[in-house]
């Protein structure tokens, strides 16, 4: 009966349903290492329970941000986590003050291995699902293999920004707009906070693409236990 099963796709993936699955499933978000909101506004305006959380305050001033180490609430029955982990001494753009005289800096080293052990912790953290952005990593770092390369130019903003996703149990982002970039966003004169900022058309498409299966899935459990 394919007019039916049409009919029943629609009603299941129509966006007045998604809005009321969100709000009465009550998906708990973690959204680690970020203090300008974005990603956690993105997700709690489709209706989940979503909070950031950074060793800073938030920038808007959210009641939904937690000011602490991430590791401290990482126990607390999220259902989904995005990360975005420092990543000064992880990326490979830092190279050059890893061997400032062709020898290695042995500060940096240790500060590498601190920010290594810290992305682990969050990839590895009791999370059923998990996001963790980063730029390309230095290869000593032996970081994880990533899941995906990303551009901000693939999502409404015109800037070139490679951007790495590692995902656990998520799929890959589909690109929701692509537009010709005007330059790069990282070679810029802006201040450390603005270069590190989430994109809005990727805080969206992170909300929008992975908050819909993970409700429709939680639905069906508790529709068909």
């Amino acid at each position: 009966m394919p007019g039916v099963q049409a009919v029943v796709h629609d009603w299941v993936h129509s966006e007045d349903l998604l809005s009321l699955l969100a709000e009465a499933m009550g998906l708990k978000i973690l959204v680690a290492c970020e203090y300008s909101g974005r990603v956690r506004t993105a997700f709690r305006d489709l209706g989940h329970d979503a909070w950031s959380c950074d060793i800073v305050p938030a920038e808007d001033k959210s009641e939904f941000h937690i000011q602490l180490d991430v590791s401290e609430v990482l126990n607390d029955g999220w259902d989904m986590m995005i990360a975005f982990p420092p990543c000064q001494f992880l990326a490979n753009s830092g190279a050059r003050w890893l061997y400032p005289n062709g020898s290695v800096d042995y500060d940096r080293m240790r500060q590498l291995e601190e920010g290594r052990d810290f992305f682990l912790q969050l990839w590895q953290a009791p999370i059923p699902r998990i996001a963790i952005e980063n730029p390309t990593p230095l290869k000593v770092a032996e970081l994880p293999h990533w899941s995906q390369i990303i551009q901000p130019w693939e999502f409404g903003d015109p800037y070139t920004k490679r951007t790495l996703l590692w995902l656990k149990r998520l799929p890959q982002l589909i690109p929701t707009e692509t537009v010709e970039p005007m330059k790069s966003w990282t070679l810029s004169k802006r201040q450390v906070k603005d270069r590190s900022r989430t994109f809005q058309g990727i805080a969206d498409a992170m909300a929008n693409q992975w908050s819909e299966p993970l409700t429709l899935e939680m639905f069906m459990k508790e529709a068909y236990p």
